[in-house]
């Protein structure tokens, strides 16, 4: 079963942090319902289009250029050196460290592209 604690949020920041530094983009990190690590996107330099949360199997076909390797690079810094993934659709069973979400802006404060 996920989980994700204040513990591993506090050890997974500063990965995050730094992504979101060397790419010179504003952002929240938080935990929700103890099973999801939640990065919202607030300000930047990078054009994401009109999406507002990102698909993380998706980011070869959906994104280019920096985007593409921003999430990338972020993907990776959240999930951490101790995530795995152990589930099996097939059996319906899903074992992972936790989960992650990545949102371009929020529902009443929208990303704001910077140049």
């Amino acid at each position: 079963m996920a989980y994700v604690s204040k513990e591993d949020k506090a050890k997974l920041a500063p990965l995050v942090k730094a992504v979101l530094f060397k790419y010179n983009m504003k952002g929240t990190i938080s935990v929700r319902h103890h099973s999801s690590l939640v990065v919202k996107l607030m300000k930047g330099p990078i054009d994401f289009g009109s999406n507002t949360s990102v698909n993380e199997y998706w980011i070869d076909k959906h994104y280019d250029g920096k985007a593409k390797e921003f999430l990338s690079e972020l993907i990776v810094a959240m999930k951490g050196p101790d995530f795995f993934d152990n589930s099996d659709i097939q059996s319906d069973y899903f074992h992972r460290s936790h989960y992650i979400d990545i949102f371009v802006g929020t529902y009443d404060k929208p990303y704001m592209l910077i140049a």
